[in-house]
């Protein structure tokens, strides 16, 4: 039944670009109806000569009990191109422990939003997000944050400790984080690192990029640059970068709309100017992040957005679609979007971007097993909503959507 259904679904897949094709592939499904899979990303280390390459996925449980709540990151891995994946394993790094913050004790911390990629000039897969700290099972209303990194062991298939990177000693800095943060590294090495940042009782963030230098298993600060923000709710937030030509890109969350801006030198940026697309209209991306794909020939926006038939869908995070971009206009071409990852009712707005090689990047993403509304989080409601998307076809899927360049990507992010 599921190979049937997933041929039904590449038939959906219209062919919107010459330049790829999608293969959709499934890593994992299944839903124990309490805690469900969530923020599955992947990082490729390069291959021996004439083997692919190992690619680790990193995944989190959530009890879908409450919001945001998470356990230690866990893995899975395959050295086969996909075609066949360990079964999860938790790293012990990445447990809850003790915490104690303004004497306030009682606290349990952990690190979310995590991103591995590879880090070619130490030769190490270097995973990324920041820390989440919890009061009573819940997260803490006002709480610091950091940004958070660990280093991948590929001989015993564990991270390292995990790390905070040290920031300015400044009270806006107290909480900053770059979780599902899509870097970019510079060819001397050092890291673009997106990030976002508040006073613990703000309630508005800003988004800059920083940059910082890997030597010794420690990434070290060395400067950021334009703070951006919109006077709109929460700010600019989750952001990600990417670089298409002589130009580096940044998309960032906003909770009305997605919004873009672009630098000379990854670091001083343009003011943020709301997705939209080429006809001037609306992108209709809110509340939910967004990411890059580039191509030495294209660079590619994978995002949600409303007016899909999706109303049913929480903050209408599926399905997640794909789109060219124009560099010069910073708008979505209309013409090229098709359908990356279809939609059976669940959430796929954490999902992450892998470049495997020069002929294949990939999206991976799951379907996120949740009530739409926090204040109605009871166990009947839970029980309820998880029947409902149960019966849609939804199963907790952690899908893996291939892109087959028919061009050779020649992109420097694959080195």
């Amino acid at each position: 039944m599921r190979a049937i259904s997933l041929i039904l679904l590449s038939l959906l897949l219209l062919k919107a670009d010459s330049l790829y094709e999608v293969d959709l592939t499934v890593a994992r499904e299944g839903f124990d109806g309490k805690m469900c899979w969530v923020h599955a990303r992947s990082g490729a280390l390069p291959p021996e000569q004439g083997k692919p390459p190992l690619i680790v996925m990193t995944l989190q449980k959530l009890d879908i009990s409450g919001s945001d709540i998470f356990y230690a990151l866990n893995g899975i891995r395959t050295v086969d191109g996909g075609a066949t994946w360990t079964v999860p394993e938790e790293h012990g790094s990445f447990s809850r422990a003790p915490f104690t913050w303004r004497n306030e004790k009682d606290l349990e911390i952990t690190v979310c939003d995590f991103w591995p990629r590879w880090h070619a000039r130490s030769g190490k897969l270097i995973g990324i997000g920041h820390t989440v700290v919890y009061e009573n099972n819940r997260v803490k209303p006002v709480r610091p944050r950091g940004i958070a990194y660990a280093i991948y062991n590929p001989n015993q298939h564990n991270w390292s400790d995990w790390r905070t990177v040290e920031l300015p000693d400044e009270s806006r800095f107290e909480n900053a984080g770059a979780g599902c943060a899509q870097r970019y590294d510079l060819p001397n090495g050092d890291l673009l690192v997106p990030f976002y940042f508040k006073e613990p009782k703000s309630t508005q963030y800003s988004t800059t990029v920083m940059r910082a230098r890997f030597e010794n298993e420690e990434i070290r600060y060395l400067e950021h640059g334009s703070e951006l923000t919109v006077p709109v709710k929460r700010g600019l937030y989750e952001p990600s970068i990417a670089k298409f030509g002589d130009r580096f890109y940044l998309t960032m969350r906003n909770d009305d709309h997605g919004y873009v801006a672009v630098s000379d030198d990854g670091l001083a940026f343009s003011e943020p100017k709301r997705w939209t697309f080429d006809d001037g209209t609306d992108l209709g991306n809110y509340n939910t992040q967004q990411h890059w794909v580039a191509h030495s020939e294209a660079i590619f926006l994978v995002y949600t957005r409303r007016g899909a038939n999706n109303d049913h869908v929480t903050r209408h995070r599926a399905p997640l679609f794909i789109a060219r971009i124009d560099p010069d206009t910073l708008q979505v071409i209309r013409s090229s979007e098709q359908v990356l990852v279809p939609e059976y009712g669940a959430r796929l707005g954490n999902f992450g971007v892998t470049e495997i090689s020069e002929s294949e990047t990939w999206v991976t993403v799951t379907e996120w097993m949740q009530s739409s509304s926090k204040e109605a989080r009871t166990s009947d409601r839970v029980d309820r909503d998880s029947v409902r998307l149960i019966e849609r076809g939804v199963n907790n899927r952690v899908w893996v959507a291939k892109i087959k360049w028919n061009q050779p990507n020649r992109s420097s992010l694959i080195q």
